[in-house]
């Protein structure tokens, strides 16, 4: 089904926004529409009808991120990597 991996993208995005207010529509011509649904307010559309690459990719972007995870290793690499930079740089002058 090709919806599988539209749905997938919403549970993630709604498992992000801690909320359980996204949702989906698909359109006739199979595209998909990324709505919101608030207590007390109407369904809102937050896109126009995308191919299902497109929408994915649109969902994962969309709302809050998860931080990255970053472990000591990648930390230390990081502050290897501003060093050499540095030292590479500064025999220039």
């Amino acid at each position: 089904m090709r919806s599988t991996r539209a749905a997938s993208a919403i549970e993630r995005l709604n498992n992000r926004a801690e909320t359980k207010q996204y949702s989906m529509l698909r359109t006739s011509d199979e595209r998909f529409i990324l709505t919101r649904r608030e207590a007390g307010r109407p369904m809102e559309k937050l896109n126009e009808a995308l191919e299902l690459d497109e929408f994915v990719a649109f969902v994962n972007a969309y709302g809050p991120q998860k931080p990255r995870r970053v472990s000591k290793l990648d930390v230390q690499f990081e502050k290897n990597m501003r060093n050499k930079k540095t030292e590479e740089g500064g025999g220039q002058e």
